[in-house]
């Protein structure tokens, strides 16, 4: 293959692997993302409860989640759970596999974060007359929140990169758009490493707006 050639297939398939991206790794990753951090907070509060079942339910989950693949996670959901008589599509198979894994890892992300604030906090919140659960909202999760960004976020980054996994369950994202070109042209290394060039730029976009964000949020840090 000439290099002529090389570089006009580069530009013609740049315009579908980045609308893959547009349409599919970032939208997954989002809806992902999300979830998987509501899910983090109801399982972080959990842990951090005096209930020692309600304590044991959410330290056995994340040790589920940290301790198997998320390759496997996603199959048990979309092979596994359809010999059972649950059929889920692909794209919310997807999601519910991601959601499932941001849960695990984030989880112990944001228990640190409250653990991070200290306790004087939760007693002069005593102190004024407001609940566990109104200091809890109003006084501990905002500075938790300051102090988890950091990690969170290249939770996030990795999230995106991982999102290629969904191709093998054959959601249309970055990554399958380009197996279906390279499929086509036969032309596998080039398309590949378009691919994975398109994560990069999007990671390097990501990771400023992480630095930004965290030198924003550090202006109310005291030091």
């Amino acid at each position: 293959m000439d290099q002529q050639t090389a570089a006009e297939l580069f530009w013609s398939s740049l315009g579908p692997i980045a609308l893959g991206a547009l349409r599919g790794t970032i939208p997954l990753a989002l809806v992902s993302f999300a979830v998987g951090l509501v899910l983090a907070l109801l399982l972080a509060l959990m842990r951090l409860s005096k209930r020692w079942w309600l304590s044991g339910v959410a330290r056995g989950y994340i040790s589920v989640v940290r301790g198997t693949p998320l390759l496997v996670q996603l199959f048990v959901i979309f092979y596994g759970l359809p010999s059972i008589g649950v059929l889920i599509d692909p794209w919310p198979s997807a999601v519910v596999a991601f959601s499932v894994n941001v849960g695990g890892y984030a989880a112990e992300v944001i228990r640190a974060a409250i653990l991070s604030v200290p306790r004087g906090q939760w007693e002069a919140a005593y102190m004024i007359g407001m609940s566990h659960r109104l200091a809890l909202r109003r006084i501990i999760l905002p500075q938790a929140a300051r102090v988890s960004v950091p990690p969170l976020s290249n939770t996030f980054i990795s999230l995106v990169k991982d999102t290629s996994l969904a191709s093998l369950i054959l959601v249309t994202e970055l990554f399958r758009e380009a197996q279906q070109v390279a499929a086509f042209s036969q032309q596998f290394m080039l398309l590949y490493l378009e691919a994975a060039l398109v994560y990069w730029v999007i990671c390097l976009g990501l990771s400023a707006v992480q630095g930004a964000l965290e030198t924003r949020l550090d202006r109310y840090v005291a030091h």
